[in-house]
């Protein structure tokens, strides 16, 4: 009995591939195995850009709040342990949207938190 090769699957196995290294430089788009090496390349990158987004968005956030409650006179640490010891509950995403958009609620907020 002649070997079944399957013809369709492995196509299209390639061509999914090659469909994601569309716009790749050179034979990194058209070759199959340097297209796979790219591919695969390209996903550690992004799993990793994804990790590193979280990081510098929260790097961006305490650089905003900090900048905000200097100007009360506070420093970024003493604010975060004054909010935490007044049961204040707001996030730093938030604290820092209230301190660039909203200034005067943030003040409030920094006076609750300095009683």
């Amino acid at each position: 009995m002649p070997r079944s090769t399957n013809a369709v699957a492995s196509r299209k196995r390639r061509k999914k591939i090659l469909d994601k290294a569309k716009g790749y430089f050179l034979s990194r788009s058209k070759v199959y195995t340097v297209a796979k090496n790219a591919v695969e390349k390209a996903g550690v990158y992004s799993y990793v850009g994804r990790k590193l987004k979280k990081r510098d968005y929260r790097a961006l956030w305490i650089t905003r709040i900090n900048a905000a409650v200097r100007e009360e006179g506070l420093t970024y640490s003493r604010f975060i342990n004054k909010l935490a010891s007044a049961n204040i509950e707001l996030n730093r995403k938030v604290l820092a949207d209230l301190a660039l958009n909203n200034p005067e609620a943030f003040k409030a907020v920094v006076a609750t938190a300095n009683k």
